[in-house]
């Protein structure tokens, strides 16, 4: 996973351990002249990396410390590996990501480790005692053990609740100030809950996200009609609508914008003889349940929006129509029941790319259905069961689920603006919109199609790009 290249005439370095150019497996290093680092996220590969083998392969002693821009499990999910390769040093994040790390963690060490409780408690003690949180906007000192230091700033990235992108400032082998930025993931403007990402004055050097860097998202107005659209399409013959979505960020964008339909509509029908004030909508994700009720919990951190709803007394993570599904005896029982009834309702299931979690068991009791709808709101990486129903569905293809094909008779919908991920136009516009507009971009975490046409369109505004 190594790739590494110095700054022109800087004597610094970027190393990335993962998501040079694919989407997931997050982290990087900034090397400094005089040798430490300052480890950028540290996140699992999934898709056709999954199976990547997640030891730390890379030297930890010179690290001064590890910054986390948000918890996705694809940015932080190597990090019991990394403290089990001996680093110790400081753990920086956002206020509200400190907030929800320990419960992505916790779920992290029950599928990939143990599922005792007292080593998991442990485990989390440690990363407790290392954890440092940051309010945004605030300058944090970082010193190296040889007597270097560096500058850090979080600033709000859009992306889910808590994500950051990070500002470096540290000096070159001449003495010269420099300020790398690392995006992280950057989120597209009016994304439900979260104020819009604004980019700094300026930077020497960015290192950014190109996950959607070929492709234009629809506005959230257009995104809005289309769900409610699909909504209503896929209700007109009363069978099941499946949204696999991840348990962190789309899920509690999704229910934010259902309310705001179903608010929107009294009195109204999303079907026939099915008003969509009755129009039940099922949470079937323990995980995402939890991160829920966070996200309820971190109401000082939603947007101006989102407050103004709760002062008119609305509840836009916790509805009437919203069912929640915990134990795994109900999960079975919905699964069984909307198999053999075909109830109308909206059922939201982790994980979003289908890979696994509770979606997996809807998609293969209804995936034959052709009164089912599945409809994908979120990337999907390549080799994931979630690309092969949203690629071959619509031919009346397949799909590998568990090592038994399924053959899919549902029909497939997919609305790209619910992505929580900034396209082409907002991550140039990161970019051009800077004051003092960066010497060089470093893109990472995207596909190389779409790193070649985002490579292009930063390139015209003269910028050096690799």
């Amino acid at each position: 996973m190594l790739n590494t290249g110095y700054m022109p005439n800087a004597g610094y370095e970027l190393i990335h351990h993962g998501a040079r150019h694919s989407v997931t497996g997050s982290c990087h290093e900034l090397r400094l002249p005089a040798g430490s680092g300052l480890l950028v996220d540290c996140g699992i590969f999934q898709g056709e990396e999954d199976g990547t083998p997640l030891e730390i392969d890379f030297a930890v002693d010179h690290l001064c410390g590890l910054v986390l821009t948000h918890i996705h499990i694809d940015h932080v999910g190597r990090l019991p590996y990394l403290l089990a390769a001996g680093f110790k040093g400081p753990i920086f994040c956002s206020q509200a990501s400190a907030l929800l790390l320990p419960t992505v963690l916790e779920d992290a060490l029950k599928i990939s480790f143990t599922r005792d409780r007292q080593q998991i408690a442990h485990f989390l003690k440690i990363v407790a005692g290392q954890l440092f949180p940051l309010p945004y906007g605030k300058m944090q000192r970082v010193e190296a053990n040889n007597g270097d230091y560096l500058q850090i700033r979080l600033q709000p990235a859009g992306h889910i609740l808590g994500s950051a992108y990070l500002e470096c400032h540290f000096k070159d082998n001449t003495g010269k100030p420099q300020q790398a930025l690392f995006s992280g993931d950057l989120g597209a403007p009016y994304t439900p809950l979260l104020p819009a990402p604004k980019p700094p004055y300026g930077a020497d050097l960015v290192v950014l996200e190109s996950t959607y860097g070929d492709r234009l998202h629809e506005g959230r107005k257009q995104r809005q009609e289309k769900l409610q659209q699909v909504i209503k399409l896929a209700l007109q013959d009363r069978g099941v609508i499946l949204i696999p979505a991840f348990s962190i960020g789309r899920t509690q964008e999704l229910l934010y914008e259902i309310e705001e339909l179903i608010h929107r509509n009294q009195r109204r029908f999303a079907a026939c003889n099915l008003p969509w004030e009755e129009l039940e909508i099922i949470l079937d994700s323990p995980l995402a349940s939890r991160f829920t009720k966070l996200y309820r919990e971190l109401q000082p951190f939603w947007d101006a929006e989102a407050h103004v709803k709760l002062k008119s007394g609305r509840k836009p993570l916790a509805f009437e129509q919203l069912t929640t599904i915990d134990n795994h005896r109900d999960h079975l029982h919905t699964v069984d029941y909307l198999k053999r009834k075909a109830r109308p309702c909206i059922v939201i299931a982790a994980s979003g790319m289908c890979s696994g979690g509770r979606i997996v068991n809807y998609l293969k009791a209804m995936i034959n259905d052709p009164r089912t709808d599945i409809l994908f709101s979120g990337y999907q990486a390549v080799g994931t069961p979630g690309r092969a129903i949203q690629r071959y569905g619509q031919q009346g293809g397949y799909v590998v689920l568990d090592s038994k094909r399924y053959d899919i008779r549902a029909r497939i919908h997919t609305i790209s603006g619910y992505s929580a991920h900034a396209d082409q136009k907002n991550l140039v516009n990161f970019i051009k919109r800077m004051r003092k507009r960066p010497k060089h971009v470093r893109l990472v975490h995207g596909e190389p199609e779409a790193q070649q046409v985002l490579r292009q369109k930063l390139e015209q505004l003269g910028i050096i790009v690799d």
